[in-house]
């Protein structure tokens, strides 16, 4: 390869060897070209925009501003406290039963025949206001967390050890959030303790610990990929009707197909039991719970967190250094 000197260069910051008495064309020095090669590759690279880093102008995040938005909020959340964890997984578990009590009131309300459709049309309709209260009012819920945490965690700025720590301690909030709402708001005030309620909320419980372990789980992988989905569109938004829709179109959509959500299940399965379903509480954990919440660690780390964490924050190794003397 040659470098043509007559006429002068603009490369700085050094000055090439100096052209020969005898020849107006030298020989550029190997490293030379190796310098020359890797700026234009860097500025190649610094000069063309990366698509994931363009902001929208309709009032949303672009797919890497989406990302890094995740990846600070999942710091945080990683590094909360224990005692802010299990109350707001409390109120977490709680707004997803608020949401299983809408659904039941107005879905299973519709009986007639030939309105299965509608039926069920309605009931995932209106179950996506548990999701809308945790993201707008702000709760900590088990399984979009997994998909929230993951890309700090690969990132490095988050501690496996802080994830592990949010993940429990959320779980169990969640829980006693949702048996709360099941035992003293939808039991004890007999919401459901007559036709049509009554066959349905026995139905929903005994339907689902009868599902097969990796039928249940291949469930639970489909609901959380749309979960977190649904997190990452209300991330999206901008502001509080976006984030409305962001989430209520992936969260019907899962409800309508049948995938199983852990936390909703923590409601739904209980109260089938409390108005004595023939379900017993280790069929609960053990039929259900279990492949369930198994099913969403996969859909909502692989599928959504790691998969975005590598497409739009993950930093690419170079490939070419520059070199740091020249002889």
């Amino acid at each position: 390869m040659s470098l043509l000197t007559d006429g002068g260069s603009d490369i700085e910051p050094a000055t090439p060897p100096a052209p020969t008495s005898d020849s107006k064309l030298v020989i550029a020095h190997p490293q030379w070209v190796y310098l020359i090669a890797n700026q234009a590759r860097l500025f190649s690279q610094e000069s063309a925009p990366n698509p994931a880093q363009i902001s929208s102008p309709v009032g949303c995040k672009s797919p890497g501003e989406i990302v890094a938005s995740i990846s600070k909020a999942g710091t945080a959340k990683a590094n909360n406290s224990v005692a802010k964890l299990l109350l707001l997984g409390f109120l977490a578990g709680a707004y997803i039963a608020f949401g299983g009590v809408v659904a039941i009131a107005t879905g299973k309300a519709i009986t007639a025949p030939g309105l299965g459709g509608l039926s069920k049309l309605v009931f995932a309709g209106t179950f996506p206001v548990g999701l809308m209260l945790v993201v707008i009012a702000g709760a900590e819920l088990f399984t979009g967390n997994i998909g929230v945490i993951t890309p700090s965690l690969l990132s490095g700025e988050a501690r496996w050890s802080a994830a592990l720590k949010n993940w429990v301690v959320v779980y169990v909030g969640n829980l006693i959030g949702s048996i709360f709402v099941a035992f003293f708001l939808s039991y004890l005030t007999g919401l459901f303790g007559s036709p049509p309620y009554l066959d349905a909320v026995q139905g929903i419980a005994t339907a689902k610990v009868n599902i097969p372990f990796w039928t249940a789980f291949w469930r639970g992988v489909g609901c959380n990929w749309m979960v977190c989905l649904a997190v990452w569109l209300a991330v999206s938004a901008n502001d509080t009707t976006g984030k409305v829709w962001g989430i209520w179109f992936p969260i019907m959509a899962f409800v309508a197909i049948g995938f199983e959500h852990c936390v909703a299940n923590m409601f739904f399965v209980p109260l089938g039991i409390f108005y004595g379903a023939e379900v017993t509480w280790a069929q609960f954990l053990t039929s259900n719970l279990v492949p369930v919440t198994l099913g969403n660690v996969v859909g909502g780390s692989v599928f959504v967190g790691a998969v975005y964490w590598w497409l739009y924050a993950r930093k690419p190794r170079s490939r070419l250094p520059i070199p740091t003397a020249i002889s």
